[in-house]
């Protein structure tokens, strides 16, 4: 038997050495480790013998088999090198060297206003947050103080789905979630965070609306913060947004998560305040509501309204990228228009 093994070694090794293709190697396989392949033979063989030589013979054939095996396996590796090494040669070649006709892509205007004012924020210690689209009746509503009454809950104006949820009014709809997630904050060290979103509002379109925007929203709670806090962050903002002074106004409001509240206008700049269809020939945009943190919505958050005061302002990324691109139509923004698109940059 020993002298089969290694002529049956032997007659590997040469029909191996001339194989050329992955079929030629299966062919071999199954000549040699097949069912009906020598060395299955011989494994078969091994049954005519007595125990001690099946026991010397038996371990001489797993030894073949085994070889065989493994040559099989990094032959198939050395065919596959090859056919790889003959599709390279094969390959058509390319002059680098030819001019692309292909244009480079650009980030949406909002995409680039929202990117600006997260690296704003950053510099001053705001946390960047996501918040889901779709959100619970409670977060959008309850969690911030809107009662069930009240009218921003009406079907006309909110989206809501089959399941009881709804698709998210505004980006307050995140603040419940995110005071619980970080809890009451540490002495000295407020909770500052920014929580950019799009949403939704059944409402009317026309140039200054529609029924898919972006909003940012930020809100910070420490101990002692107050309305001079929230006018400062605002001013840097409004200020490294636009690179020069933008006229504004800071008028009451009332928002039922917010005591006292405010509205924050900008001169309108597709106009320059003479009045035109974007500001509804009034000279002014609303752009950033804001105000205190109303206690029942810090409550409502896990954080003590006796103990901690915070600030909210949720601005309009939609329309502050308007007054920034001088962008007439609110409707642009979700056209497709490509060739409109691609010229902001920065």
């Amino acid at each position: 038997m020993l002298e089969n093994l290694e002529r049956i070694k032997q007659q590997f090794s040469d029909e191996l050495s001339a194989v050329k293709s992955r079929d030629e190697l299966e062919k071999i396989r199954v000549a040699f480790l097949g069912k009906k392949g020598l060395v299955t033979e011989e494994l078969k063989n091994l049954r005519n013998l007595n125990a001690e030589e099946k026991k010397v013979a038996g371990m001489q054939v797993n030894m073949l088999k085994n070889e065989i095996e493994q040559a099989i396996v990094d032959y198939q590796k050395t065919l596959e090198e090859m056919e790889y090494q003959k599709q390279i040669e094969s390959a058509e070649r390319y002059d680098y060297s030819i001019p692309s006709e292909v244009e480079v892509g650009t980030l949406h205007p909002i995409t680039i206003v929202q990117k600006k004012i997260e690296d704003i924020f950053k510099t001053m210690g705001f946390i960047i947050e996501d918040g889901l689209e779709i959100q619970t009746e409670y977060n959008n509503f309850e969690a911030v103080n809107i009662p069930k009454n009240h009218p921003a809950r009406d079907m006309t104006d909110t989206y809501y789905l089959e399941n009881g949820q709804l698709l998210k009014t505004h980006t307050s709809a995140s603040q419940n979630t995110i005071m619980k997630k970080y809890g009451a904050p540490k002495p000295g060290e407020p909770l500052k965070v920014l929580f950019p979103g799009r949403c939704f509002r059944n409402e009317n379109i026309d140039a200054s609306h529609e029924n898919t925007f972006f909003q940012l929203e930020g809100m910070m709670i420490g101990e002692d913060i107050s309305i001079s806090n929230l006018i400062y962050f605002m001013k840097a903002l409004l200020t490294e947004v636009f690179q020069r002074e933008v006229k504004v106004r800071l008028r009451p409001g009332f928002f039922p998560f917010v005591e006292p509240g405010f509205e924050l206008d900008i001169n309108c700049a597709i106009c320059g305040g003479e009045g035109c269809p974007t500001c509804k020939h009034s000279g002014w945009v609303e752009l950033l509501p804001c105000g205190m943190i109303h206690p029942n919505v810090l409550s409502m958050g896990g954080i003590d309204p006796d103990k901690y005061t915070g600030f909210a302002f949720g601005l309009g990324l939609t329309r502050l990228a308007m007054m920034k691109y001088n962008i007439k139509d609110i409707r642009l923004f979700n056209s497709g228009n490509l060739k409109q698109l691609r010229q902001f940059t920065k």
